[in-house]
């Protein structure tokens, strides 16, 4: 397992020292990843070329396994430094619990063993969650339903299909076509089980998460799957009968989704599940803050556009460019904008030249949103992961004398805004439901 972080550089020159930030590949790994690079379009693409012997990564986490069995986990990035082997543990951790928020879920705990799995690579933990609610599931009983069956058999059961009966020839007169109902645990969410374990059985390498998938796979072994799951996962049911699969749904939705042969292009049998550090970051905030505030917060609200534009021809104006901020927090008066970045920033950095690595478009990003959601008055907040180099906020940023920003530090290990003098401005809303904010 070769161990490196976001935006780390991977090379096949082996004159080059590995490191979290420099990991040496094989030529065959490194042509795999110049592959994926042409598949993956688009202003987010996880790979960046940097010459014939070398590509850099972009902010990303999670495990690549090329086609000669070369297998690669990224973490992410939480310091400048390089984090020894327990800091490294510690944001895996870290990247678990992420992913979780981003999926709504709390991972099951079962002692030693859920300790365990923690240290595990990515994409075996999430083998792991998949697995343990699916043994849960098939402990409690999978779901049957009443499927139609219409066939030719020499025995009448269920309706006779007199249509078909009276085109019978006259050699199989003792044939009946019949139509009855079998009350079976073949139907499509089941089979995505049954698709997603599969693929597991395949990839996985821990041996609890062997032993585990073998195990299932002798229950579901009646159940086929699917040779083209993706576009069938909108058809898996909801409601009061399929609760049961609450629990495991987005686990096999995430194999289905992430594992799908579509998704390893060509004719390669290697995995590439990525995720983006910004999002994952974005939703773990988010689900912090409504833990301890609740239905105040909103996130990815689009109400509010930044102009609006007759074009030529038109008879009427039409709102252009419209303005998402990651978090609202609104109160009966007024409304609150935070917005995410997963950026390092530098407490020491604080001159004319560097600024505090504050990225001058995300300035102008809030500009926007203070007026269009705030009416260009109140107090507005940048939300940064906090690392040894920013343990505190940063002196207010101020527009106008109406409208001001604050760089807060979010503790990532605890879940927990580091407010100090921002916290003066908080809405009522927020104290009265005990915000815990520590200065």
């Amino acid at each position: 397992m070769i161990h490196i972080r976001e935006y780390a550089h991977l090379t096949c020159n082996e004159d080059q020292l590995p490191s979290l930030d420099n990991g040496v590949v094989s030529r065959a790994t490194l042509d795999w990843l110049f592959d994926l690079k042409s598949e993956w379009r688009g202003i987010d693409n996880p790979v960046h070329i940097e010459g014939r012997h070398t590509i850099k990564l972009g902010s990303y986490v999670g495990y690549l396994e090329s086609p000669s069995g070369e297998s690669i986990e990224i973490l992410p990035k939480t310091c400048q430094a390089f984090p020894d082997e327990e800091e490294q543990s510690a944001n895996r951790r870290l990247l678990q619990r992420m992913l979780s928020s981003a999926m709504g879920l709390k991972p099951r705990e079962a002692g030693s063993a859920h300790l365990r799995r923690y240290n595990q690579p990515l994409h075996e933990w999430i083998m792991a969650q998949f697995l343990s609610e699916l043994a849960d599931l098939v402990r409690r009983g999978l779901r049957s339903d009443y499927q139609n069956v219409e066939e030719e058999s020499r025995f009448i059961r269920g309706r006779l299909d007199m249509t078909r009966q009276l085109r019978q020839r006259p050699d199989r007169a003792t044939w009946f076509h019949i139509q009855h109902d079998v009350f079976s645990p073949d139907i499509i969410e089941n089979r995505m089980l049954a698709t997603a374990l599969a693929y597991v059985r395949r990839i996985v390498k821990f041996p609890d998460n062997w032993r585990l998938a073998n195990e299932l796979s002798l229950v579901l072994a009646d159940i086929p799957v699917l040779q083209n799951p993706e576009p069938l996962l909108k058809k898996w049911r909801s409601g009061k009968l399929m609760r049961s699969y609450d629990d495991v749904r987005p686990w096999c939705q995430l194999i289905i989704e992430r594992l799908n042969p579509q998704f390893q292009y060509g004719g390669h049998k290697g995995i590439a599940l990525l995720f983006p550090m910004e999002m994952l970051f974005e939703s773990y905030v988010a689900s912090c803050l409504k833990r301890d505030i609740g239905s105040a917060i909103r996130t990815q609200v689009a109400s509010q556009y930044l102009m609006r534009h007759t074009p030529v021809n038109e008879a009427s104006s039409k709102s252009w460019f419209q303005l998402k901020p990651d978090i609202l927090l609104t109160d009966h008066f007024s409304a609150y904008v935070l917005d995410t970045k997963w950026k390092l920033l530098q407490e020491g950095a604080n001159n004319t030249d560097k600024k505090y690595n504050i990225s001058q478009s995300d300035l102008y990003q809030l500009f926007a949103y203070g007026h269009k959601y705030m009416e260009g008055t109140g107090h507005m907040a940048l939300i940064y992961p906090k690392h040894t180099m920013f343990m505190h906020p940063l002196p207010c940023f101020s527009y106008s004398d109406e409208l001001h920003l604050w760089a807060i530090p979010f503790d990532l290990e605890v879940g927990m805004l580091i407010a100090g003098e921002w916290e003066k401005h908080m809405p009522t809303l927020a104290r009265n439901n005990d915000l815990v904010l520590t200065g």
